[in-house]
């Protein structure tokens, strides 16, 4: 009976063992800690396509070796992207740990759990970042979102085509002295303007430039539509006539007709074109006032592609230290060779960088003034129908105040 029990008891214990994950030195390393043995972890990336991911994608060898993990990356377009990071978000197991997310989506995907509290992981903002492009990353004073590539918009300009036209790029500082080169480059037999098509949310971004110089915006304080009102209307007239001496193209087109000297302005964004010293085609920053008596305001628009956390990732620890990581000053400086946009002085205002890229002085001083879209958690759809009736007037398919006031009826019921 004794021989008995002590089986019995021996068995127990090796059961227990087993259960608990048997001796310590066997357990596995802690979430987040650098394994150096065995099998890698596997971690997934969803990101946004072209540039803003290649430079997380370049950066990624060195933090797999040094915590043996393999990441898996998923570059998407914009929306694809959203609707991929949407649909994850409810399972109690995600399949994605680090998310590129648009600051438009914040209001959504906060409201819906999609992002986890990188304040409440340890998580905090150093004084080399840009302060404004951290607005939209934040939801009452806790961080879920970090600014990692600086997207704000510029004005795209032909060098020699503005140099007919009369103009330095210095010289461009009103809305007034666009309309002008535009004129006379349309004379000369080329296309003086180019505006973005394509999507809804391309022709709202495109426009809300124009709409700040005008002193309007798409949402008042409360986040109720402004768009069927006198600075809506004005600031899309002129929009209308800036089209009326060019055309509208998709980015990679208007990046072509520029840089190849079919047309002499548009707006682009950084993630776009990488100009050098002998690239036909450079930026500068939007213009800020209507005319010489006009009073400045803030016309450049933030699209800053931030990277967090899921909620529901598999390996959420691990994923903060890569967050943590890819927004390193040393490593974000590396990723301006590879087209990289980061929102910090150092790399933006460092000496060597801008001997090599002058332009990123020009990305320093409009992120600096950068206006971010509203944070309301049905933007994709508020950029739909608003860019489907502006795409109406634009086309001549609907007037203005037709569109307009169709586009404010249906906005209403939206935020109703």
């Amino acid at each position: 009976m004794k021989k008995l029990f002590a089986l019995i008891l021996t068995l127990a214990m090796v059961l227990s063992l087993a259960a608990c994950g048997g001796k310590k030195e066997e357990q596995k390393p802690a979430e987040g800690d650098a394994q150096t043995s065995g099998e890698p972890t596997k971690m997934t990336l969803i990101l946004r396509g072209g540039t803003y991911g290649e430079v997380i994608k370049a950066a990624l060898p060195a933090f797999e070796k040094e915590h043996n993990v393999t990441c898996e990356v998923l570059d998407l377009s914009f929306d694809d992207l959203h609707t991929k990071i949407a649909l994850n978000a409810p399972n109690p197991k995600g399949e994605y740990d680090l998310c590129m997310v648009d600051g438009s989506w914040m209001a959504e995907f906060t409201a819906n759990n999609v992002l986890a509290n990188l304040s409440e992981m340890g998580y905090s903002f150093d004084d080399d970042i840009i302060p404004a492009t951290t607005d939209i990353c934040m939801v009452d004073g806790d961080i879920y979102l970090a600014p990692y590539f600086g997207n704000v918009t510029v004005m795209l300009y032909n060098k020699q085509l503005i140099a007919d036209a009369g103009y330095a790029p210095e010289d461009i500082d009103t809305f007034a002295d666009l309309k002008d080169i535009a004129e006379k480059t349309n004379a000369a037999g080329k296309k003086g303007f180019l505006i973005r098509g394509g999507s809804g949310d391309n022709i709202v971004s495109d426009f809300i430039p124009h709409l700040l110089v005008h002193g309007g915006w798409v949402v008042d304080e409360n986040n109720q539509p402004t768009v069927n009102t006198p600075e809506f209307k004005a600031a899309f007239q002129n929009y209308i006539d800036l089209y009326k001496l060019g055309d509208t193209m998709d980015k990679d087109d208007i990046v072509a007709a520029i840089d190849n000297g079919d047309a002499a302005l548009g707006q682009g964004w950084p993630g776009w074109y990488v100009p050098t010293a002998d690239s036909n085609a450079n930026y500068t920053v939007i213009p800020t006032k209507l005319d010489d008596n006009d009073t400045p305001k803030n016309t450049s628009m933030y699209g800053v592609w931030t990277i967090g956390v899921c909620e529901n990732s598999p390996n959420k620890e691990l994923a903060l230290e890569l967050l943590k990581y890819l927004m390193d000053p040393e490593v974000q400086l590396a990723s301006i060779d590879g087209g990289g946009v980061p929102c910090r002085y150092s790399c933006l205002l460092n000496e060597d960088v801008l001997a090599k890229y002058p332009h990123l002085e020009t990305v320093c001083s409009a992120l600096e003034t950068g206006v971010y879209r509203p944070v309301i958690e049905e933007w994709a759809e508020f950029t739909n129908i608003l860019g489907m009736e502006m795409d109406a007037v634009i086309q001549g398919t609907k007037d203005m105040d037709t569109g307009l006031a169709d586009a404010q009826a249906a906005l209403e019921a939206l935020l109703a």
